[in-house]
């Protein structure tokens, strides 16, 4: 059975642990692991998880407090009162296309509403054309910056909620 909450420490120590497993090669996942739970101990970012048979299959996080951003556009997605900045959105490749990471959003959006929020905000790869179109479907439509991180172009959206 698949159901959707708000993550527990034991979850998000088995979603980062998938993670680094499918990232060997990237050793930031290391680091972000210890920062994303140190965050959710403090509620700085809530993170929400996907569940199959108490296993966390797909995750998306909330992030409320903009020192928890690390790219150099972080005021445009975070501001620690009205805005914030959804972050590792992200499901298993078996349970894609399912729908799945739309009730997530649909959750995070609900929890911003609320905490006051007023604009979320989320990021995508330029080249991740599949989930930018997933993003302005759900209504990120509003551009408001890019960034080249790492290579990378990255394009970033807000929606008034």
């Amino acid at each position: 059975m698949i159901y959707y909450r708000k993550a527990t420490l034991d979850d998000l120590e088995k979603i980062w642990n998938k993670d680094i497993q499918n990232n060997l090669e990237d050793k930031r996942y290391l680091k972000w692991k210890h920062e994303f739970i140190e965050a959710n101990k403090l509620e700085n970012i809530i993170t929400f998880v996907i569940v199959n048979d108490d296993d966390p299959i797909g995750q998306g996080s909330i992030v409320l407090n903009k020192n928890n951003i690390n790219v150099e556009c972080r005021d445009l997605l975070c501001d620690g009162k009205e805005r914030a900045y959804i972050s590792t959105l992200r499901i298993d490749k078996p349970f894609e296309g399912q729908g799945h990471i739309s009730k997530l959003v649909k959750m995070i959006e609900s929890f911003a509403k609320d905490k006051n929020i007023k604009i979320l905000t989320i990021g995508a790869e330029a080249k991740e054309s599949r989930n930018l179109a997933i993003y302005l479907h759900f209504g990120y439509t509003k551009f408001i910056t890019s960034v080249c991180e790492d290579g990378d172009l990255i394009l970033y959206y807000g929606k008034e909620i």
